[in-house]
């Protein structure tokens, strides 16, 4: 089976972002992850999330990479929603940590692919989050 890692809007726009303080090292990953094939994958939360933070031009770029396959987006539908509500209620500890719909989406996907290395900056969030088999994400 070919590597596979999950994308968060966070490494999109490390990607993207030509002043992002993480560009150089997002940059090199990608450029890995495309010579050598891995599988990427992404929710369509975290592209609505990266191409809101993103600026222009980068905004563009950004949607014409995932329009040319730079990664595919897993297919979710309504059924799905109940789940990633429960992840959210079950991660939020008011007022000091909450769990975003984008970041659920992909603890859902993991969960459901059993892929659990992902490539993302929110360390902190995603080193407590763990897969419905009790698996940590392997940070990239």
């Amino acid at each position: 089976m070919a590597f596979a890692a999950i994308v968060d809007a966070s490494a999109m726009v490390a990607l993207f972002g030509r002043e992002h303080f993480e560009s150089a090292h997002y940059s090199q990953l990608f450029a890995q992850a495309a010579k050598e094939q891995w599988s990427l994958t992404s929710t369509w939360p975290c592209i609505t999330e990266a191409s809101h933070l993103l600026g222009l031009p980068q905004r563009y770029a950004f949607l014409r990479w995932v329009a040319a396959d730079g990664l595919s987006i897993f297919p979710f539908d309504q059924g799905n929603l109940e789940g990633m509500a429960e992840l959210m209620r079950r991660y939020t500890q008011s007022p000091r940590t909450e769990m975003d719909f984008a970041d659920a989406s992909l603890v859902y996907l993991a969960s459901d692919t059993g892929v659990n290395r992902i490539m993302t900056l929110d360390v902190r969030d995603f080193s407590r989050y763990r897969l419905a088999d009790g698996r940590a994400f392997e940070i990239l």
